[in-house]
């Protein structure tokens, strides 16, 4: 029925390779978001006053939410990493945050518009300034992190069962020690 080394509860105590590298985005994207939204309401203020503050804040912080709906959602979606219907989940998670952003777009833009408080080009500047920040971010985490080339992956000599004497005459797996062996060197 099902092979009982596999996990089949989502907190099966492995770390898909991408979380930490996704949770330290988040991380560093927050302190830059709360840094970029100072900044961006004091230029703002002197801008356009008290109007041009609010803008630059609605700005930095829609930019914000809409970036980290896709690493939040990625996080959600890991956790059921080792199901066997961990693919599928997965990606109706993440397509979910997708349209989840894409409706919230629209409700956003729909709102503000209308909004006599709003400076567009200030609200433009902070949006932007957001976007490219989380992009720095994202670059940043990326180069910083390592991550192995293969990743999330069993080891042949991690599937056997704990205690099991494998050698060169253990025939059990396809890939035995003698069909691992370097072809004799020709003379």
């Amino acid at each position: 029925m099902t092979d009982p080394s596999l996990p089949s509860n989502p907190s099966s105590g492995r770390v898909v390779a991408s979380t930490p590298i996704l949770a330290m985005t988040l991380r560093w994207g927050g302190l830059l978001t709360a840094a970029l939204a100072v900044l961006g309401a004091v230029i703002g203020y002197f801008v356009a006053g008290a109007d041009g503050s609010w803008s630059a804040l609605a700005g930095v912080l829609t930019a914000a939410v809409f970036l980290g709906i896709t690493a939040v959602s990625i996080l959600i979606a890991n956790r059921w990493f080792g199901d066997p219907l961990f693919v599928p989940i997965f990606f109706g998670i993440v397509l979910g945050g997708w349209l989840l952003k894409f409706v919230i777009f629209i409700v956003v833009l729909l709102v503000l518009r209308g909004q006599e408080w709003i400076v567009p080009p200030v609200f433009f500047v902070g949006l932007i300034a957001g976007i490219v920040a989380s992009l720095a971010v994202d670059v940043i985490v990326m180069l910083r992190m390592r991550l192995p080339y293969v990743s999330d992956v069993t080891m042949p000599d991690e599937m056997t069962a704990p205690g099991a004497v494998t050698g060169p005459g253990d025939d059990s797996s396809p890939e035995t020690s003698r069909s691992i062996t370097k072809p004799p060197a020709d003379s």
